[in-house]
């Protein structure tokens, strides 16, 4: 209990319930820090909490604490993730056909090889196959923002294919690669870091 002292002007203010706790008029005794006067002793009550009242608190706080960031979340710009593809179902129906293609194009060992050159990305496919023949396109596809994916059409003199940096952001990039040959289909796919 903690008690403050303070001298009182009259005597009507004396009797006066304080307004913040309970007053006790106590009459001064020489020696005491009154000085000797009439003296208004006050009680301030502590307010304790119990552990219901705690559980109560911690459960509002961790709940303002969620919503926060779920309205964060849902209205932040910057955490807007589109889908991976618009016509989901559709594109899965011929996914099996992909896969197919990808698994005879690592069987055989024609993966074409990707590399990053300081002119750009370059796509070069195996010496195995007549340029002129290969068709295709190759698919390069941004997670992070879906206005910077584009499809290059394969029409090659060379064996290779140069993607200029002016195209390419620094990032992660997905590079899917399809292309035919003869009429067999082939797929590759890989996941670089520019």
């Amino acid at each position: 209990m903690q008690r403050l002292y303070f001298w009182t002007l009259s005597e009507a203010e004396m009797h006066k319930p304080a307004e913040f706790g309970q007053a006790r008029l106590n009459s001064g005794k020489p020696g005491r820090r009154c000085g000797g006067g009439n003296a208004i002793t006050l009680k301030i009550n502590k307010m304790k909490i119990n552990w219901g009242t705690g559980v109560v608190l911690a459960f509002i706080a961790f709940i303002g604490f969620i919503m926060f960031f779920v309205v964060t979340m849902s209205t932040d710009k910057k955490y807007d993730h589109e889908l991976v593809t618009e016509e989901y179902y559709k594109k899965e129906l011929g996914y099996q056909d992909k896969i197919n293609a990808e698994q005879k194009t690592l069987g055989l060992g024609i993966v074409p090889q990707i590399d990053k050159t300081p002119d750009g990305l370059l796509i070069q496919f195996s010496d195995r196959f007549e340029v002129s023949q290969i068709s295709g396109t190759v698919f390069l596809y941004r997670p992070s923002n879906k206005q910077l994916d584009f499809e290059i059409p394969l029409s090659l003199s060379n064996p290779y294919l140069l993607i200029p940096n002016a195209r390419l952001l620094d990032g992660r990039w997905n590079i899917e690669i399809n292309w035919s040959y003869q009429g067999e289909q082939y797929f590759n796919r890989k996941e670089i870091t520019f």
